[in-house]
Formats: structure tokens, C-alpha cells, sequence
């Protein structure tokens, strides 16, 4: 699945009014960690990811969290990512064509 840049910017502006669901932090991308993100894209399928580390670890755990999940990246701010990914049963953003 790959998004368009008009379907990641209309993402992006859902983003600014959601908190992050998800926090990695020193011990980076353990198990529970990925089970919670996977968690929270079946029943969000918008998600913002708090992650707390330094610059190459967090640029190496946004793209772990990308290729583990299959969730498209939206956007990364400092510490912050969102992703998304679509709910094949119950899809709950309407993307823009």
C-alpha cells in the first residue's frame, strides 16, 4: 500500500488532534512494545508513536515499526511518527482519491 501526497497530507491533518498511543523509550522496539503498536493499528488504523531516544535510534525504530507492521509512514516530527494503515474488515478513515 503506498499513499498518494494528497491522501498524506489529508492523514496529516487528522494527526494534530490525536495523542500518541504508543511510547518506545530506552528499551526500543521490544515484543510488547510491537504487539501494543500492532494493537493500536487494527483499532485505529491512525496511530502517532511517542518515541524517546536518541536521533539514529529513532530513525532506525520508525523504520522497523514501517517493514514489521506494513503500516505506511504519514509523517515524523522530532520525537513523534504517525502511521497508517487500513482495516481490510473495518475501515474507519475515508481516504481522499
Amino acid at each position: 500500500m503506498s499513499l498518494s501526497n494528497s491522501q498524506k497530507k489529508y492523514l496529516r491533518g487528522l494527526t494534530h488532534h490525536i495523542d500518541p498511543v504508543v511510547m518506545v523509550a530506552d528499551k526500543g522496539l521490544s515484543e510488547n512494545v510491537m504487539a501494543e503498536i500492532e494493537q493500536a493499528l487494527e483499532h485505529h488504523e491512525l496511530i502517532k508513536v511517542k518515541l524517546r531516544g536518541e536521533r539514529e535510534d529513532r530513525k532506525a525504530w520508525i523504520q522497523q515499526i514501517a517493514e514489521a507492521t506494513g503500516a505506511e509512514l504519514v509523517h515524523q516530527i522530532g520525537q513523534v511518527a504517525c502511521y497508517y494503515r487500513r482495516n481490510p474488515k473495518k475501515p474507519k478513515v475515508a481516504l481522499p482519491a
